[in-house]
């Protein structure tokens, strides 16, 4: 299997490996960026100053991956086919193709107009398939729809909420006959652990995962990723302050 030849620390996911250090607020990207954070600068430097996605992402998986072409990625939680997108990058300059998940089909015929090579798929992520689920959302900002009402609610007033079905991870790639693929990029706020608690890691086997983790379900994603042997790649704990990164220990 295919391994990035790239030097990164990769540190094991133990007890608070992150958590207590790194990541005890999760700030606006764009104020951190005004900050000193060398590391964010070395990969600006190496891979900028544009960038499609809201902070680092597309940077560090284009650093983890050393610009590979023609890979394979799962983007959950996909939102707009361009604006703070983590994969934007990687279909249409690096040949990269994928499946791009999310449930509101507002979104679709942008992907079917200008992401060729993406398969847009209506669902919202998580550890149960065909029910429905309710998404909370924000007329001028769907970036942070979520199932959880006070989530959304910190963001704006009056959220919608809109019956979504749903899917396991497993289920999905299922269908979509998926055996493996290199990247799973997952934000869908605050449900990542029922996301993960869906997929059978061990069978896909991802070489990069990339999620956001905001502190109220951090532990419980690192702990996932620990039973299942997969390290934090340290050298992007400092430079996105709200997404961690895993890759195989092995």
């Amino acid at each position: 299997m295919w391994r990035p030849h790239v030097a990164v620390l990769v540190v094991a996911c133990v007890a608070s490996a992150a958590g207590a250090g790194y990541y005890m607020h999760v700030r606006d990207a764009r104020t951190f960026e005004a900050e000193e954070n060398p590391e964010a600068d070395a990969l600006k430097k190496a891979y900028g100053p544009s960038r499609h996605s809201y902070a680092v992402e597309e940077w560090a998986i284009r650093d983890f991956f050393r610009d590979k072409r023609d890979g394979v990625f799962v983007d959950v939680g996909a939102n707009h086919y361009k604006i703070a997108s983590n994969t934007y990058y990687l279909e249409t300059a690096l040949h990269w193709s994928g499946i791009a998940v999310e449930p509101l089909t507002q979104f679709e015929a942008d992907y079917k107009a200008h992401r060729p090579r993406t398969r847009f798929r209506a669902f919202f992520v998580g550890d149960v398939s065909n029910e429905a689920a309710k998404l909370y959302v924000l007329d001028k900002n769907t970036l942070v729809s979520s199932a959880d009402r006070l989530f959304t609610e910190k963001q704006g007033k009056a959220p919608q909420a809109v019956e979504v079905p749903t899917i396991t991870l497993n289920d999905l790639l299922d269908s979509e006959g998926v055996k493996t693929f290199d990247l799973l990029s997952l934000d869908i706020e605050l449900w990542e652990p029922k996301a993960l608690a869906g997929f059978d890691i061990d069978r896909f086997q991802p070489q990069l995962v990339c999620v956001e983790a905001h502190p109220q379900v951090r532990q419980q994603i690192l702990d996932y990723f620990a039973r299942h042997g997969y390290g934090l790649v340290g050298k992007y704990l400092r430079a996105d302050i709200n997404n961690l990164y895993f890759t195989p220990l092995k």
